[in-house]
């Protein structure tokens, strides 16, 4: 699936600070600013770290859905002899530098978000989800899980409109091969497939400007719209309530528990990805579909089908990702928000 100043830890509008030595040779500026944008400089490292990681499996996810192999092992194979290594990490720079800033602001808004909601259902209802999560032994209920859904589904449809060019040149990247090798294409077509063969992600970009227009680059944004919407929000809502539960069962909060940050966190790629990998096959394929056209053509939108099989390729290859990606990100994330939170406060 799935952007302030001075914010707190994603579960807890409480913060816990510890002193640690100050570090040597730094500057009082620095540290001062990394205090005041923790959320931002966690949420940043934990991206890199957790998108190169697991790049090659959402290179492999891309192909599947787009493209009909026998299976996973199918798909590495194939990629791997036509492409070599280099294959699996085709349009890595886009999401590198998309995922980051997307990541970051999404973060950025669903603090912000949650905070809003929170406070308006203590005014008008009579309950606070954060002062619940915060009560020792509490569960998860329906007030926390609308309002942290709520909050995310708001960051997801908020990124979307930085997000939908990266990803469609992450796209274009990935699948360039496979589109410049079909057989049996429209002459027109094919030379347009062409014509995004090994193109780097500046040049892909300029490339689909060139064939579209500037508003090819956000082209299938409505499919991205509500993917993200509804993601992200799936995403918050599954993320929050099990690490609440994990903790409360282990009777350790979250800054000393772990195990229970790295389950949550794949378990909300897992549940997220699954809910919504329908919308993300038909996006990915109408994308794939409208780089073969050019300007003022109209490109056939498929239908979205929840239960049809062949909606659900690349699935399995799909949540081993995320689980990857978010239980690396999240973990990460906890852990440096904890070391900046230790920072000395610097008058």
């Amino acid at each position: 699936m799935p952007a302030e100043s001075n914010f707190q830890d994603v579960t807890s509008s409480t913060i816990r600070t510890r002193t640690m030595p100050q570090l040597s040779g730094g500057s009082e500026k620095p540290r001062r600013w990394i205090k005041q944008y923790r959320t931002e400089t966690a949420a940043s490292t934990a991206s890199v770290l957790s998108t190169i990681t697991a790049f090659p499996l959402d290179s492999v996810k891309t192909r599947m859905q787009t493209y009909p192999y026998a299976g996973a092992v199918d798909c590495v194979r194939v990629t791997y002899k036509s492409e070599g290594i280099r294959g699996f990490f085709r349009g890595v720079t886009a999401p590198l530098a998309s995922v980051t800033l997307v990541r970051t602001i999404s973060f950025s808004i669903y603090q912000r978000s949650k905070y809003v909601y929170s406070d308006w259902m203590k005014k008008h209802l009579g309950f606070c989800p954060l002062e619940h999560v915060n009560k020792n032994g509490a569960l998860p209920n329906l007030g926390t899980i609308a309002c942290f859904g709520a909050a995310g589904a708001t960051a997801g449809s908020g990124i979307t409109f930085i997000a939908c060019p990266f990803e469609l040149t992450k796209l274009s990247a990935q699948v360039s091969v496979l589109m410049a090798n079909q057989k049996n294409a429209d002459p027109h077509k094919q030379a347009i497939a062409l014509s995004y063969h090994n193109k780097g992600t500046f040049k892909t970009l300029a490339n689909i400007v060139k064939h579209r227009g500037f508003t090819g680059m956000y082209t299938g944004l409505n499919l991205h719209l509500l993917r993200d919407t509804l993601g992200t929000g799936i995403y918050f809502a599954t993320y929050e309530s099990s690490k609440q539960l994990l903790t409360t069962f282990s009777g350790k909060d979250a800054h000393k528990n772990p195990i229970a940050v790295l389950a949550a966190g794949a378990l909300c790629g897992i549940v997220s990805w699954a809910m919504i990998y329908p919308i993300d096959s038909v996006k990915s394929i109408y994308q794939r579909n409208a780089l073969m056209y050019s300007k003022g053509q109209k490109v056939p939108v498929p239908k979205i089908a929840f239960f049809r099989r062949d909606m659900y390729r690349g699935l399995g290859v799909s949540m081993g990702r995320s689980a990857a990606v978010n239980a690396v990100f999240f973990s990460a994330f906890e852990f440096l928000k904890k070391r900046i939170n230790a920072l000395k406060d610097v008058a």
